[in-house]
């Protein structure tokens, strides 16, 4: 799909890939993964950029449509199928999700329980992978590879040399996948699941598709460029918190630090992050530093969160008060008025049942509360919402809601104005 054009001059987005593009595209560090023949071959000057917004509005920057295997790209993805099937707990009987604060390849089985840290290193990764539900390898990579496609927003394909290559190089893969069985980590035959998961990292895409594969987890799940649940909104938090704490091997703290957004890289060059609810980030450069990430990537990531204020830590400006000032007030017969306006989250409602609390009259009386003005109610302001406007009505106050945003309950409802 063609990305929308925009009004030339006004594209401070792309402006801004171009620059981040500018200030990388010389740095030099760092060396071509070798360990893979097949990734060896990999041009370590090729660099691309790519962001895409909830609203799936694409912008990139550089070899943005170069194609190049994911790798470990394609962990949380298939982390996420599996979630999605399965559920939380079975995953959890076959993989942790602590950090390993050790290579992507390492042997790291807790010594208890015979599990892998966690799914981003391989060990965790060939698990999940075999945990995905098919009749047989076949039908089990299918999954994945439509899987993956669906978070991508197009169909994807395996680059059959990378395969081979991998394939022929990949004995600490089966070693691990082996101990595993020994465990009792791993379902299914070793063999198979080492094949499945070579497959799956030999899947090609560029970063463009990246980008969209990670703004799919910023949406909840939600693919914002083809609009189609790819998996449920707790899945995408689950395998977010997971990449926030173990998708950058055993430089995940100094990530954190850092950047402070959830993200995954892999030894091909490919990197993403996501910044939750506003968009999906991504990088390809093939050079990488000591622990496997690319070089470029972690630059990029690094001077974007700074620039925008990304970090998940970071303390957003205030926006516009829930609680109006000329809407707290006594009103005729013992009673109080109280409006608000905004789109309401856990924090509003604190805010607005504060202020309710303060005005509330000891005796049973008259309570108004505009919501008129309020634009959107999320699930758990609802519910704090609706709990205190019933214990006001079980202790014989009379509530009056103006606007529809709560719907039915213990209390009146009148339109604006009344």
């Amino acid at each position: 799909m063609t990305p929308p054009q925009r009004p030339a001059g006004i594209d401070v987005v792309s402006e801004a890939l171009a620059d981040l593009y500018r200030r990388c595209r010389d740095l030099d560090q760092g060396e071509v993964a070798d360990y893979i023949p097949q990734l060896a071959l990999a041009d370590p000057d090729c660099f691309g950029l790519a962001l895409v917004s909830m609203d799936g509005h694409r912008y990139q920057a550089g070899d943005s449509r170069t194609g190049f295997t994911l790798q470990s790209v394609t962990k949380p993805f298939v982390l996420a199928l599996a979630l999605a099937e399965l559920g939380t707990d079975p995953v959890g009987r076959r993989v942790g999700c602590e950090p390993s604060g050790e290579a992507f390849n390492a042997i790291s089985l807790d010594p208890v329980t015979g599990r892998p840290a966690n799914p981003m290193i391989n060990a965790g990764a060939i698990a999940v992978t075999a945990l995905v539900p098919a009749a047989d390898p076949g039908e089990r990579f299918a999954r994945i590879l439509d899987c993956l496609g669906r978070f991508a927003g197009r169909r994807l394909e395996v680059d059959e040399a990378v395969y081979r290559s991998e394939a022929e190089t990949g004995d600490r893969n089966r070693a691990l996948a082996y101990l595993m069985r020994g465990t009792g980590a791993l379902a299914g035959d070793p063999a198979e699941a080492v094949d499945t998961y070579f497959r799956q990292c030999s899947v090609r895409a560029t970063v463009e598709d990246l980008a969209v594969m990670a703004a799919t987890l910023g949406n909840g799940g939600v693919n914002p460029v083809t609009g189609e649940a790819v998996v449920p909104e707790p899945v995408a938090v689950q395998v977010l918190a997971v990449m926030a704490t173990c998708g950058m091997y055993d430089a995940a703290g100094e990530w954190m630090l850092r950047v402070g957004l959830p993200a995954k890289s892999g030894v091909s060059g490919g990197l993403v992050a996501v910044a939750p609810a506003r968009f999906g980030v991504a990088v390809h450069s093939p050079r990488l530093d000591r622990v496997g990430n690319p070089v470029r990537g972690v630059a990029v990531l690094r001077e974007l969160s700074e620039r925008f204020g990304l970090h998940l830590m970071h303390n957003p400006a205030p926006g516009a008060a829930t609680v109006l000032p000329d809407g707290a007030e006594a009103v005729a017969g013992g009673g109080a008025l109280l409006a608000a306006q905004g789109a309401l989250d856990f924090t509003a409602a604190e805010r607005l049942l504060f202020a309710l609390a303060d005005r509330v009259p000891a005796a049973p009386g008259r309570l108004v509360l505009d919501l008129d003005r309020v634009t959107a109610v999320d699930a758990t302001a609802r519910a704090m919402l609706t709990r205190a406007l019933n214990l006001l009505s079980e202790r014989g106050h009379r509530v009056v809601l103006v606007g529809d945003v709560l719907g039915s309950g213990p209390w009146e409802r009148v339109g604006p104005g009344t």
